[in-house]
């Protein structure tokens, strides 16, 4: 059964807080509960100027905020982990803002689990003094990928390989309607990162080494998501990040968990980082971003989180932004030891909205008291509560404050699943093809595939994929590229797997035709760095083998950046560069077989060794393994 719908819903839960005097409409103060012997007050919702649609959104954020206390207006500026939220302090606090980290999935881990979870956090927000409406917010930065059932597109370095606007905007439309289906309005993407160092464990979330191919694939995504109109009610909002030269830092740098280059220092000057890592965002601005996440990074000897110059002087003055920054996950946390000075020099530096994520009660109190005792103004806080209620008007909030649970029957639906077909397909770059072996016959006699990548979802999706750091086998539902073979080939063909390329049976004088499946391991963020990025000792051992019994090899890579092969002894015929493609396998198989044609081209340089990086967009190598641009195409 459906509940009642949004709108009324949102009406029906305010109009029983007017009745239980918990709201006040006409002052920042309290009103306390009315005794058994007062009659309830007859205010109706349209008696408050906030909830009037038909008042201009300024109106309407200068009559609520009129009407907030100092308490009120800290709550809407904590971000909350979903699994730490006290329920009672939903509606007693009026938090503004709820997140599941990668991973963090409801009880029942299902796209209509995530819908009731979301709406039971939302119903108790509302039940709040002011019925302010929480925003929900999850990384979905391959589709909803933490969600089972839901269809997971290419990793970002995939789809800059394709290299496709009106095909990224398709994503980011498809993305947006699997999110709203589970009653979340947020989502912390896209990355618009531009990394120069593939040993970063978060290069597969760029795009490419080329500032403008992420600012165009990235705009397109974002109009994907958000439509040009916010108030659009099938439209959710994105989140550009991590503001600003996150792809820049160095190896050695990071000083957090055990990371090498995530979270470090970007050692650029202005000028660079201005010509490099800036203009995604202000094309990303100009498409209608509302909310923009600030960097783990360092720059000028500050932490991001710190940075005044560029959150409000660049950011908000130079570049217009007009919406909301946000924080990392306890990323203010880094800037100094002393919790409350870097709450202060956070909220002061431009931090609108804090990811506390776990601990909020000690955020509220310390910038409660930091107000207090004038150590952050009072008009840096109305500045910031102004930002996030005027994306929350802007979003409809108010008014549809649940999503659309009729969605839910498109979750995953074989629509947004032909979709990320056409994406993996388009993503392949085909690296070499000696004799032009591919594409293969789908009339094969006989056809042996290798490699445990070859039949493992897990590794197919990589990082984050239904948990933050992904994980290995049959997480979700999807296609493995063996099964995609499979289906490809003739009814007649023979097709053998062997994880480990041994082939019982081969007779002496047979020579196959091989595909071998070989790649790194899921991952994500600073987990994945990785001072040489290679072939696994296993996989390497693999393709030996396959050599000495293989007519012809085609050799499929999954990676999350380009690996080092100089080296490598093979004697593939052919190889491919499939990224981390996602749960739709069919892509592949759809290009090895010359259903479509292969079109995809690196977006990164490919190096030829260790030396050649990081990667120096002013003074290239000038001797890559594979140039930028390269990728072999086939009619």
């Amino acid at each position: 059964m459906r509940r009642l719908g949004t709108a009324a819903a949102a009406a029906a839960l305010l109009l029983a807080a007017c009745a239980s005097g918990t709201v006040d409409t006409t002052t920042s103060a309290p009103v306390p509960a009315p005794t058994t012997t007062t009659p309830a007050p007859t205010t109706t919702v349209e008696a408050l100027p906030y909830l009037d649609a038909s008042l201009s959104i300024e109106e309407r954020v200068d009559d609520l905020l009129g009407r907030m206390t100092l308490a009120e207006k800290i709550a809407q500026m904590t971000l909350v982990e979903k699994n730490s939220i006290a329920p009672s302090d939903l509606g007693n606090l009026g938090i503004g803002g709820l997140l599941s980290g990668g991973g963090g999935a409801p009880s029942t881990n299902t796209a209509e689990g995530w819908a009731e979870m979301v709406r039971d956090f939302q119903e108790r927000t509302l039940g709040s003094r002011l019925a302010i409406p929480l925003l929900y917010g999850i990384d979905a930065v391959h589709g909803h990928n933490n969600v089972p059932g839901a269809v997971i597109f290419p990793h970002n370095i995939g789809l800059g390989a394709a290299n496709d606007p009106d095909l990224m905007e398709r994503i980011g439309r498809i993305t947006a309607l699997e999110v709203l289906a589970t009653n979340i309005h947020w989502n912390y993407a896209p990355a618009v990162s531009v990394p120069l160092d593939i040993r970063w464990g978060r290069t597969y979330e760029g795009y490419s080494q080329d500032t403008a191919i992420v600012s165009e694939l990235a705009t397109a995504y974002l109009r994907g998501m958000q439509r040009g109109d916010l108030s659009d009610p099938t439209t959710i909002l994105g989140t550009p990040k991590h503001f600003v030269g996150d792809g820049g830092t160095v190896w050695g740098t990071a000083t957090t968990n055990g990371y090498w280059i995530d979270q470090g220092v970007t050692e650029a000057d202005e000028e660079t980082l201005r010509a490099i890592h800036l203009p995604p965002y202000l094309e990303l601005i100009d498409a209608g971003a509302m909310s923009i996440m600030a960097s783990y990074s360092s720059w000028g000897g500050m932490k991001m989180h710190a940075q005044r110059y560029l959150l409000t002087d660049v950011l908000k003055g130079e570049l217009g932004f007009e919406g909301f920054v946000v924080s990392d996950w306890e990323a203010i946390d880094q800037i100094t030891d002393d919790y409350h000075e870097a709450v202060v020099t956070a909220i002061n530096a431009g931090i609108d909205m804090n990811m506390v994520p776990r601990d909020y009660r000690t955020f509220i109190d310390d910038l409660t008291s930091a107000v207090e005792a004038g150590d952050v103004p009072m008009e840096r806080i109305d500045d910031a509560v102004r930002r996030i209620l005027a994306v929350k008007f802007s979003l409809g909030l108010f008014e549809q404050p649940f999503g659309d649970e009729a969605l839910l029957a498109e979750v995953g639906s074989d629509a947004h699943r032909a979709v990320a077909r056409e994406a993996v397909a388009k993503s392949l770059v085909l690296l070499e093809d000696d004799d032009d072996l591919l594409p293969l016959s789908p009339d094969e006699e006989r056809i042996w595939v290798a490699g445990g990548a070859a039949d493992d979802l897990g590794i197919q999706m990589g990082g984050w994929s239904i948990s933050w750091q992904g994980g290995m086998g049959a997480r979700t539902e999807g296609t493995t590229i063996l099964e995609a073979i499979e289906g490809a080939v003739s009814p007649g063909t023979v097709v053998t797997f062997d994880r480990s390329g041994r082939f019982d049976g081969i007779a002496e004088d047979e020579s196959p035709l091989c595909i071998t499946v070989v790649g790194e391991l899921p991952y994500a963020e600073g987990a994945g760095d990785d001072g040489s990025p290679e072939l696994l000792a296993g996989d390497v051992a693999l393709l030996a083998s396959m050599d000495d019994v293989c007519a012809d090899l085609v050799v499929i890579i999954l990676s999350g950046r380009p690996l080092l092969l100089d080296g490598l002894e093979s004697g593939w015929e052919a190889l491919i560069a499939a990224w981390l493609p996602g749960t739709e396998g069919d892509g592949v198989a759809d290009v090895l077989f010359g259903a479509v044609p292969f079109t995809g081209t690196l977006s990164y340089e490919w190096p030829r060794s260790i030396d050649q990086v990081p990667f120096d967009p002013s003074n290239p190598s000038g001797d890559p393994r594979y140039p930028m641009g390269h990728g072999l195409t086939h009619p």
